[in-house]
């Protein structure tokens, strides 16, 4: 039956006091938050340090990362992985998730072709979002792309305008107490699809890794 009501959002599902990010991850695999659960294959939750240094925050899940119940596995995945290891920091220190736990897609004849996340799937995730951050205690958060800049910094943030600064955080947060944390930094960047659908793949490539060289920077 198809979805036609809007979106009841995550919370519901969301363990009223969650111990662990393994709870969180167990609760998320049964959300109804919004429709695209219905033709996604699973939730896919964040993964990484429970005491990370370091989160990083992306859109969605792809379409390996659907299959696999995986983030950042696919070719973003990997290309974002060699940015890390170019820009010094240290993999063990990461918790990377995304905005957007479910992967929305097109179908074209057998191929799931990406969509981009509207805002009723931001806001009907981020309950997620922020429960993930309630148990994690970050020296620095990453936003990598327009969704998670959306999701995280309001919808007037562009990443073209302040990627690779410093920023404070809670204090940029759209909603800053919803993440009842000590004063740390927040930096934006691209996404690492962008740098596999630039034109000049090379030169893309080189700017993030730019940008987390300034995050390696900020926790060093």
């Amino acid at each position: 039956m198809p979805w036609t009501e809007a979106p009841v959002g995550a919370q519901r599902w969301v363990p009223p006091h969650p111990r662990s990010i393994d709870e969180l991850k167990s609760a998320a695999a049964d959300c109804q938050g919004c429709e695209l659960h219905e033709n996604a294959t699973q939730t896919v939750f964040g993964r990484g340090a429970p005491h990370a240094r370091i989160v990083f925050v992306g859109e969605q899940p792809g379409d390996i990362e659907d299959r696999q119940g995986l983030p950042f596995v696919g070719p973003a995945g990997r290309l974002l992985r060699e940015a890390v290891d170019d820009a010094g920091i240290d993999p063990a220190d990461l918790y990377i998730t995304n905005s957007v736990k479910h992967f929305r897609f097109e179908l074209r004849g057998s191929r799931r072709i990406h969509q981009n996340p509207g805002p009723a799937h931001i806001t009907a995730c981020r309950p997620w979002l922020v429960s993930e951050f309630a148990l994690l205690k970050p020296e620095l958060v990453v936003i990598l792309g327009a969704t998670a800049g959306k999701a995280l910094l309001g919808p007037s943030f562009r990443v073209t305008r302040s990627r690779g600064q410093l920023m404070p955080w809670p204090a940029s947060a759209q909603h800053p107490e919803d993440f009842p944390v000590a004063e740390i930094q927040a930096l934006a960047t691209i996404h690492p699809s962008a740098v596999l659908r630039a034109d000049d793949r090379e030169t893309a490539y080189r700017g993030l890794v730019d940008d987390l060289r300034v995050a390696a920077a900020a926790v060093a």
